[in-house]
C-alpha cells in the first residue's frame, strides 16, 4: 500500500492542501470575497454567478454544491460572507455546511456589517485568524486510501481515447487496489457507451441507475432546448480534432473508468464516501461544473485528460492535466503536468507510464504543485436546472 503526507481535519477527512476558504453565498457577494482573499496570504474563493433567483432543483445544486465546497478536506476552515438578501440566506448555507463537517466557519453579512468596507474588514480579521490557526498544522503519513480521485476529459480528440483515457483507467484500478475511491463523471460523454457501464455495475440498482442518468440527460435537453444532445456533442473542437460521433467519444471517455466494477452512482455534487472503489457521479460534460460537482463530493485531486489542451484549474483541488496528443503537449505545455503521447508511439508501456504518474500523483498531493495552480486559475462553474426566477 502507498502513502501520502496529508492534513487531518477535525471530521475525520484527510486533505492534502490546507486552504481557507472565503465563500459567497451568491454572487452579490462575489466581489467582496474576491477583494478579501486578495489581502490574506493562504485563502481562496472564486467568482460566483450564482445563490439568489433560484428555485427547486436548480437551487439545490447550488447549495449542495457551495456547502460542498467549504467539507472538502483540503479546506481547513470558512468565512462565509453573504448579502443578505439573497435566496442561499447565510443560515441556510450554515446549516448545509455543518450537516457535512464540523471544521471551523464564520460568518459576516455585508448588509448587517454596515457595508463592503466595514464586511471586508470583519471577514479580513476572520480569514487572518483561520490561516494562523491552520499555519501551524503538519502533514502526516495517511494511506492512499484516504483519497478520493476525480476523473475528468475536455476539449478531446482521438489521442484521449488511445492513451491520456487510458492512463487515467490505469490510475482508477491503482486507486482501487489501493482502496480509495474514483469517480468517474460527465454523464453526457457515457451516452452511447452506457451498456459497458451498466455490465460492470456491482447491482442491479447500480445497472439501473446508469440507464436513469442517461436518459434523464437526454429527455431534459431535449424538453429545455427542443434540441437532441447530439447537435452540441462533440463540440466544434472535439470534431476539428477528429472525432466524428457522440458515441465514438463516449467509448473514449469511458476508458477513464478502468476495468474494476462500478459500486455506485452520486447524484450531482453529493458527499462521496470513501474507499468505496470506482463510482459514478451525474455531472454534465461541461468542464468546469462538472469538476466543481466533484470536488463538492470530496475529491482532493482531480486527474484531467485533454488532447486539445485547455488551461482549466480549481481553487480548491489539485488539477493534474494529461495529453495523449503529441503537438499539444508540446504547444500547451504551460498548462499540462503529463505526457501521455509517448505510449502511442511505441516509446514507453502502459504500465510504466501509469506507475510514473502514479508517483507524480502522490508527489502532488504531499503538495508539489500543479501547472493550474502556478498559474492561480480558479474558474468555478456550478450545474444549472432552469432559468432565473
Amino acid at each position: 500500500m502507498s502513502n501520502f503526507l496529508g492534513y487531518k481535519r477535525s471530521d475525520g477527512r484527510i486533505g492534502i492542501r490546507n486552504h481557507v476558504l472565503i465563500l459567497p453565498c451568491s454572487v452579490c457577494a462575489s466581489d467582496t470575497t474576491r477583494i478579501i482573499a486578495s489581502q490574506v496570504n493562504g485563502t481562496v474563493t472564486f467568482n460566483m454567478q450564482l445563490g439568489c433567483s433560484q428555485l427547486g432543483d436548480d437551487f439545490e445544486y447550488t447549495l449542495d454544491t457551495i456547502s460542498g465546497f467549504a467539507a472538502n478536506p483540503n479546506i481547513y476552515g470558512t468565512v462565509l460572507v453573504s448579502l443578505g438578501c439573497e435566496n442561499a440566506q447565510l443560515n441556510l448555507v450554515k446549516a448545509r455546511i455543518e450537516a457535512r463537517t464540523n471544521k471551523p466557519l464564520k460568518t459576516v453579512v455585508i448588509q448587517e456589517a454596515g457595508g463592503t468596507l466595514k464586511a471586508i474588514e470583519i471577514a479580513t480579521r476572520y480569514a487572518r485568524e483561520l490561516v494562523d490557526d491552520a499555519s501551524v498544522l503538519q502533514r502526516e503519513s495517511f494511506p492512499m486510501s484516504e483519497i478520493i480521485m476525480g476523473t475528468e476529459c475536455g476539449g478531446s480528440d482521438p489521442t484521449s481515447g488511445l492513451a491520456a483515457n487510458v492512463v487515467i483507467g490505469k490510475l482508477s484500478d491503482k486507486m482501487v487496489e489501493e482502496h480509495g475511491t474514483t469517480v468517474l463523471s460527465e454523464t453526457t460523454e457515457f451516452i452511447g457507451a452506457e451498456h459497458i457501464l451498466a455490465r460492470r455495475a456491482a447491482n442491479q440498482e447500480v445497472h439501473d441507475r446508469i440507464y436513469d442518468i442517461v436518459q434523464r440527460y437526454e429527455a431534459h435537453i431535449k424538453l429545455n432546448t427542443g434540441e437532441e444532445v447530439r447537435e452540441g456533442n462533440p463540440s466544434p473542437g472535439n470534431k476539428a480534432g477528429g472525432l466524428t460521433t457522440l458515441e465514438e467519444k463516449s467509448l473514449g471517455c469511458i476508458h477513464k473508468g478502468g476495468s474494476t466494477s462500478v459500486n455506485a452512482v452520486y447524484d450531482y455534487a453529493k458527499q462521496l464516501k470513501p474507499h468505496e472503489g470506482l463510482v459514478i457521479m451525474d455531472t454534465p460534460g461541461n468542464d468546469p461544473s462538472s469538476v466543481a460537482g466533484m470536488i463538492a463530493g470530496g475529491c482532493q485531486v482531480i486527474v484531467f485528460s485533454t488532447g486539445r489542451g485547455t488551461p482549466t484549474g480549481n481553487p480548491i483541488a489539485p488539477v493534474i492535466k494529461i495529453t495523449g496528443n503529441k503537438e499539444t503537449a508540446v504547444t500547451m505545455k504551460d498548462n499540462l503536468d503529463w505526457d501521455a503521447s509517448p505510449m502511442i508511439y511505441g516509446q514507453t508501456t502502459l504500465e510504466e507510464l501509469s506507475d510514473l504518474c502514479f508517483k507524480d500523483m502522490i508527489a502532488i498531493c504531499n503538495g508539489k504543485v500543479t501547472k493550474a495552480e502556478a498559474l492561480g486559475f480558479t474558474e468555478i462553474a456550478i450545474q444549472r436546472g432552469a432559468n432565473f426566477v
